[in-house]
Parts: structure tokens; sequence; C-alpha cells
């Protein structure tokens, strides 16, 4: 039995405990239990020469179909291949690595983000102009990784496997969407979130990544709970807590290694905040805002919405097709040898 399914089993047994507790013991609480996605075209900030934040149907639809995808110009993905007379795409040429994703593959929604009725441009809201406030001269480098140029250029370092992106290496999945700050991506963009009376367990479709966040009486008794800092865990030390009818998770203390390459970064001192608010029976609204003055010039806050769906979660088998690290590691090693001799 795979770990994917065991991990669905425990938790839906978490699920079906919980039910015996008395309704007073989620007395104030929002329900979050369900399957959700938050798929959209919209983008962390908001796109060049787009001022609103909330736009009517018909632009929201202009923006959507004019946005690019993995990279690409709206619509080429389903243009035609460029290649060289053996087949293989030219280094640097357009299709040489953003092809990966072809059409078939991808599947991050036909629209714009649509959160309480509104279609957003991006999901920061604040501040207004919907950019993230960095800072010109931060005061702590996160030793940032940029690992996209080697899809254009195919030059890359492979020196080893941890030469090469988190995701590519099936530790935790790309674009973000785990979180903290969980953001859909190109696919796999469906959640299903569990809770009981003392915990939040949020599984994660891309990459089978999991989060189980305890959960406390008030905001104090969690920050006084919080895990070693040597931990240093993947998504972070996230606790939780009730405000009324919000969950609220903070997180701090994220692995060095996913800061690197994640779009919402903190310092070690840094925390991200996360609130989920059952808006509708089929929606949760989520914001993440992000406090680190070591990075930004301001905390700055972001809102999406999670929208209930009848698809099923899909396991994310990522190191059983894993062809490509192996692959890119063997021609390096076979490239040296034949350099060598």
């Amino acid at each position: 039995m795979s770990l994917f399914i065991r991990l669905t089993k425990t938790l839906a047994a978490g699920v079906a405990l919980s039910a015996l507790f008395s309704a007073s013991a989620f007395a104030q609480r929002t329900d979050l239990n369900g399957t959700f996605t938050n798929m959209s075209l919209t983008g962390l900030t908001r796109p060049e020469g787009v001022e609103p934040l909330v736009v009517d149907a018909a632009l929201a639809q202009e923006i959507a179909n004019g946005t690019s995808i993995a990279g690409l110009p709206a619509g080429a993905l389903d243009e035609g291949e460029e290649g060289t007379d053996d087949g293989a795409p030219a280094a640097g040429s357009i299709d040489f690595g953003l092809r990966g994703y072809n059409s078939f593959w991808t599947d991050p929604g036909s629209q714009l983000a649509n959160v309480m009725g509104e279609f957003r441009t991006s999901y920061v809201i604040d501040p207004p102009n919907g950019q993230i406030p960095r800072l010109e001269e931060p005061l702590f480098d996160l030793n940032r990784k940029n690992f996209g140029y080697r899809y254009l250029t195919g030059i890359g370092d492979n020196s080893g496997p941890e030469a090469l992106p988190l995701a590519e290496r099936c530790l935790i999945g790309f674009g973000n969407t785990a979180g903290p700050g969980m953001m859909g991506t190109l696919y796999n963009s469906t959640y299903q979130f569990i809770q009981t009376p003392d915990h939040v367990a949020i599984i994660v479709e891309m990459a089978h990544d999991a989060r189980i966040i305890p959960t406390f009486g008030s905001a104090e008794e969690a920050r006084a709970n919080r895990r070693p800092a040597v931990l240093e865990q993947w998504f972070g030390d996230s606790v939780g807590w009730y405000e009324g009818s919000t969950l609220v998770v903070e997180t701090a203390n994220i692995n060095p290694l996913q800061m690197e390459q994640s779009s919402v970064p903190v310092s070690p001192t840094g925390t991200i905040t996360e609130r989920f608010t059952r808006y509708s029976d089929t929606e949760i609204v989520y914001q993440f805002i992000v406090d680190d003055s070591n990075l930004y010039s301001q905390p700055w806050t972001a809102e999406l919405s999670f929208h209930e769906t009848d698809g099923q979660m899909y396991e994310y088998a990522c190191h059983e097709g894993n062809y490509a690290m192996p692959g890119i590691l063997a021609g390096a090693r076979r490239a040296e040898m034949e350099g060598a001799e």
C-alpha cells in the first residue's frame, strides 16, 4: 500500500473520530473539511499595465486569454514545435525546455481567480498596487537560486543530485503549492482539508506534500508549543488557533533550502500568517500575510480562494517516473569520461 493511500486512510480515520466529539467542540470554528482547488490564471503580482485589483467578467476573460502559461506566450502551447533535422529542438529555441509542458499536461484553469464573486488580477491585495514591496537592499542574504535559465539554454549545474531544484528531486512540489502561501500551478492544484478538534491536515496533490498543523486555544498557547528551531522543516513550523470562525496559522523557521527557491521567501526571523475562512458552502477564502523587515519594506497580504470540487485527488508518483534526473546525471558523467579520454 502506498504512503499516499496509508496517509489518506489515517487522516480519514481522524475525520471519523472527530465526528464522535460533541458539536460544542467545534463551536465558533469554521468547517474546512472537503476537497478543493485553487487553480486560476491569476499570478501573485499584478500584470504590467493592469491597475485595478477587481475587474468585470469581460475584462477578466480578456486578461485570461492573454496570460502566459509555463513562460510561453498565450496560445503558444498549442502551436507546432520547432526542431532540427534529427527531431531534437535546437538549444535556446522556444521548444528546447519550455515545451516540456505541452498543452495536454497543463491544467492551470481557464479564468482569473474568483474571490467572493470578484475576478482578481493579482493575489497581492496589499500594497494596493498589487506588487511585492521588496527592499532594494535586503538585510539578509537568502542565497536565492534561479533555475529557470537552464530550460532555455540547456546549461545547468549537473555536478550531482543536490545541484538540481527541490521539485526535480521530488522533495517538495514546485510553485509554492504547499506554501506557506499556497498557490495553484500548472497542474495538480487540488487539496484535501481534514479537520479534527486539535489538528488540521492539508493534503496537497502536487508532489504528495502534506501539512499537519496542530491547533490550540489561543495564539499565545500556539506559539508556546513551537517545535525546536533546529528541525528546519519543509513548510516550516506551523501552529494554529481560531479567531471566531477563522482558522489562523502562523509559520516560522522554514527550511532555508525551500526559501532559496520559494516565491514567498522569508528570512529566519520572518513569519507567514495564513487565515482560512469558510465564505460559503463551496468556497474557503484564504489570506496569507508575509512579515519580514529583513526582506520587505512592509508586511504584505495576498488573498485567493479554494473552491470545492467533485474531482478526485490523484497520487503524484514523482520518483517513480523521475527519469530526467538520473538521465541528466548519467549523461554528465559520460561526457566527463569522454572528455578525460
